[in-house]
Parts: C-alpha cells; structure tokens; sequence
C-alpha cells in the first residue's frame, strides 16, 4: 500500500479533499523543511480542528475571568488540528468525532491505543484484557468510523517495545499478531488511511530488525508508519531516521509528531527525559507541505499540555495540565506544580 497519498485521495475523495495529501509543489526542493514557526497561518490540508478539546475549553474560561494574554497563548495550541485518543468506548468515540469532522468538511486523526499490556505497566498502563477483548475492541472502533473519513494512528510504542524487549518474549508473537489484525480490519475502510507507529530515532537504534518486526505487525498492509509520537526528538533527526526505515521497507511513508519538539528532547542522563520534561516547545504546525516526498504530514499526536504521566510535577497520564501547556507555546519551564494555574 506504499502508494503516493496523493494518488490514494484522488481515488477515495473528491479533488476538493485534501487531507494528507502532500504538497508535490516543493519537490523540486526535497530537503526544504517544514514550517517550524507555531505562528504559522493553520494548514488547509484539511484536519480537524476539535473545537471542544481542554486546551479550546481553557481558552474561552480564560477569557471570561480577564486573563486574555494567557487564552490568547493558548490559542495556538486549540486552533491547531489533533488526534483524538480512543481507548473505551471506541465506537461510540469514533463514531462522534468522525461524524462531527464530516459535517465540518474535515478529516480527524484518530490514535488507536488499547493493545493488551499497554505502556508495559508503566504510566499510561492499561488497555484490552486479552487478545478477544482486543480484536472486539478493534471491529468496534472500525464500526464507529464506517465509511468516514479519518487517519488512524495505530498504537504508539507497541512495535518498538517488542523490539526493546519491553514486551516478554512469551506475548511478542500475540502482539504482532493483534497489529496486524487491527491494521487489516482498519485499512480495510473505505476512507481510512492507517500509520503503525514505530517509535522514534531515540529508541531502536537497529532498524533492521525494527522493520522486521513492522513487517510482522502489517506495516505492509498499512499507508506506512508514524514516528516521534508522544516523544521530543528533533524533526530532522526523525526524518532521517524515518527516511532510513522507509528504505528498508521497500519506500514506505511516514508521518511525523511535532507536537512537542520545538526544543528536542530534555538533555539529561537516565531518568525520564520523555515524561513531562520542562522547557520544551511547540513544535512544525500540522501540515501536509512537508516537501518530502516519502513523509505524508507534521502531526500533532500527542495533544499539547496533556500529562504524560505522574512525573515532573504532572497529573496523570493524558489530563490536561494548562501551566505546562503554557510552558510549550513560551518555550519556558511548565512550573513545579499539576494543575497550576
């Protein structure tokens, strides 16, 4: 399925639809970068923009209790297009969320995140009982979105944690399976495009073997495979990093989560540099003008100023905390306490 997004929209929607389509106006310049200015005007490339995310719900209670600088900061975190994660409920999630998007003319990044032994039991653990829940649980999220337009992103960190031996040797082989099914039964929708993630350039140094497992987990069955979500790795790093894997799968595509590296990650030794880490940034706007031909889009995933975790002052994983969103769009420490502010 490693066919141009372009092609593939042209096929599935009408030429006014564009999301995902990469941008061929730039290719006479392949290395040209993304736009990595947060100010930039919103992408017409056609992504939802929720208008009812905690960051948007921030913004107007800002604003009726006269702290209009601060809404007006956060402002380019709720204008900007996100993925929705759906873990229960899915199909009354998806449903909602592909139906609203519909009705705005706009296409929705969706996150499929409940892989059994999620997160390896650390902050976001959790997910299907088993391998049946998990397979339900799948069927129920592709029942929501039916014939609707939606990206999937599809369970951040569960390939690269086979690959780190996060996952025992004794459930890796369940694991890819349920990838693969899960990336079957969505690709397999007649307006889905689906990304299985892969990790980031400061995971799996062996790319080889990272592209053995994706093979094993359907990559091939997929519009390619997501990087950097939910993590701080520069964009330039991850798009060579991307570019290396895409070659080892015989020209895959990619997309990208800049949501948060406008700073790269946290500079430090050991510890957990990738949850909660002050004086990161915003980082590329979504955009589909990557002027790369193999990567799709600059994505925002991971939703900025939700937690990552009990760690670095913050609440639990994925509640909002607004003075660390506010640290992202200054560049500036989110401040010692959850919930401030």
């Amino acid at each position: 399925m490693y066919t141009s997004l372009a092609v593939l929209l042209t096929g599935c929607f009408s030429a006014a639809d564009t999301a995902l389509a990469p941008d061929t106006r730039r290719e006479s310049s392949p290395d040209a970068p993304g736009d990595p200015s947060p100010d930039a005007p919103a992408d017409p490339s056609g992504l939802w923009v929720n208008p009812d995310t905690p960051a948007a719900r921030q913004v107007r209670d800002w604003r009726s209790t006269g702290r209009i600088e601060d809404a007006a900061s956060l402002e380019r975190i709720a204008g900007r297009p996100m993925a929705e994660w759906i873990g229960d409920s899915p199909r009354e999630r998806a449903e909602r969320i592909t139906r609203n998007a519909a009705e705005a003319g706009r296409t929705p990044v969706l996150v499929a995140y409940h892989i059994p032994h999620r997160d390896c039991g650390n902050h976001s653990a959790g997910g299907a009982e088993g391998a049946a829940a998990y397979r339900a649980w799948v069927r129920e999220l592709a029942s929501g979105i039916g014939d609707r337009r939606a990206v999937v992103v599809v369970e951040p960190d569960a390939v690269a944690q086979v690959v780190d031996g996060c996952i025992p040797e004794g459930l890796r082989a369940e694991r890819t399976e349920l990838l693969r099914d899960a990336v079957s039964v969505l690709s397999a929708l007649p307006a889905v495009k689906v990304y299985l993630d892969a990790g980031h350039s400061g995971w799996i140094d062996d790319i080889g073997r990272l592209a053995a497992v994706l093979r094993s987990s359907g990559v091939e069955q997929a519009d390619g495979f997501a990087l950097n979500v939910s993590n701080f790795q520069p964009t330039e790093a991850v798009e060579e990093y991307g570019l290396r894997l895409s070659r080892e799968l015989g020209g895959a595509h990619f997309v990208i989560d800049t949501s948060r590296n406008g700073n790269g990650p946290l500079e430090e030794s050991g510890g957990e540099g990738w949850c909660n880490p002050p004086g990161r940034r915003l980082g590329t706007p979504p955009t589909t003008r990557t002027g790369k031909a193999k990567l799709d889009a600059y994505l925002w995933i991971k939703r900025p100023g939700e937690s990552d975790g009990r760690c670095n002052g913050g609440p639990a994983a994925g509640q909002w905390w607004p003075q660390y969103a506010l640290g992202l769009v200054r560049g500036a420490p989110a401040g010692p306490r959850a919930g401030q502010g």
